[in-house]
């Protein structure tokens, strides 16, 4: 149980915001989804209040106890991600799912909470003002590690979304010049040889997509001219709720997953974007000023590396399904349909509030 002086600690705002746009996806869930078989809102309800019920229990553990087991926690799910490029079964051509009775678990999104809590271990006795290359490579190798995983997958969209602890972390330990340049470097690197040797042609056609869609309206460009279709057509009040042509009509793919930000602009217009891009800042905001609220190194890696996780989330998503970064899988952070990435939302808000509500014991 959570100690009694610190629940009126916890920052119940943050909580709010959390559960109205959760909430406010399955609404969403429900319009695109309703004529589908699976009951997907109701899944959906599901997994926010296991969501919740984690949640909750995460606030009674102290965020160093779970710092301390964090590298056994990263070997085991290391472990997990090879065996799953051997024994899981290939859902929509990724290897990346345990298959459950009842659902399926993503073990690659849950690893993001445990590389967070492990960078915060590995930087939190840091007491060096800038990054040395040494720290730099462990705290890349630790990352690259699981996204090397995640890649042979293949999910290169889950893979990227590792990206930003890293950087938040090296930001944090006070990169330099030089070694941004270097990073810089070796992403073009990178780059260049996964364009030659893995990426796949459907991915090399998304990214040219970008620069014309209507090239391949048909197949590559699909995804893109009916997203904008979608949201154009919205106009300032929408066309209301479950009345959207292009979702109901299933002419928009992905319309509960990862293009449910085009529902909301078919069925609520601009009004209904606006509003929503409004609780999202308010969400993030709320995130990145808890970094101040920490009073110990790890915390405030803890909060700036989930801060980061939920927006680079969110504005990838954003960005994708208006045509300006190119279709890699990523959800809506809290709003798409998906049991696996809500609970890594939630169990890094978990460690939000956590940090927060332990700033003055952990000094």
């Amino acid at each position: 149980m959570i100690d009694r002086r610190l629940f009126g600690q916890i920052d119940w705002f943050l909580i709010a915001l959390l559960l109205f746009i959760s909430i406010f996806g399955v609404v969403v869930i429900y319009s695109s989804a309703h004529y589908l078989p699976g009951n997907y809102f109701l899944r959906q309800i599901f997994w926010i209040v296991a969501g919740l019920l984690i949640l909750f229990v995460t606030l009674s553990l102290d965020y160093k106890i779970l710092m301390n087991y964090s590298f056994y926690f990263y070997a085991f799910f290391l472990i997990v991600l090879a065996g799953l490029l051997f024994f899981a079964p290939a859902i929509s051509g990724t290897k990346g799912w345990i298959k459950l009775p009842y659902f399926q678990i993503q073990p690659s999104e849950l690893v993001k909470i445990i590389v967070i809590l492990l960078l915060a271990q590995l930087f939190s006795e840091y007491k060096k003002g800038f990054l040395t290359w040494g720290m730099g490579l462990l705290s890349s190798g630790i990352v690259i590690l699981p996204i090397l995983l995640i890649g042979l997958e293949p999910d290169l969209g889950t893979a990227l979304s590792y990206i930003p602890l890293l950087l938040a972390s090296l930001i944090l330990a006070g990169m330099n010049r030089k070694t941004l340049i270097f990073l810089l470097i070796f992403s073009i690197l990178v780059s260049l040889v996964a364009w030659n040797f893995y990426l796949k042609d459907y991915q090399k056609k998304r990214l040219m997509t970008l620069v014309s869609p209507g090239q391949d309206p048909q197949h590559s460009g699909y995804h893109i001219l009916q997203s904008k279709i979608a949201i154009g057509s919205g106009g300032l009040l929408g066309k209301g709720f479950k009345k959207g042509s292009q979702s109901q009509l299933r002419f928009l793919p992905a319309r509960h997953t990862d293009f449910i930000f085009s529902v909301i602009g078919e069925e609520f217009g601009f009004v209904g974007v606006i509003g929503t891009l409004i609780l999202y800042f308010l969400f993030l905001t709320r995130l990145f000023r808890s970094v101040n609220k920490s009073r110990d190194r790890a915390g405030v890696y803890i909060v700036f590396m989930v801060a980061m996780m939920i927006s680079f989330q969110f504005f990838i998503n954003v960005l994708m399904i208006i045509g300006i970064f190119p279709i890699v899988g990523i959800p809506l952070p809290l709003m798409s349909y998906g049991g696996s990435s809500l609970l890594t939302n939630y169990l890094g808000v978990a460690l939000v509030l956590n940090v927060k509500m332990r700033r003055f014991v952990n000094i």
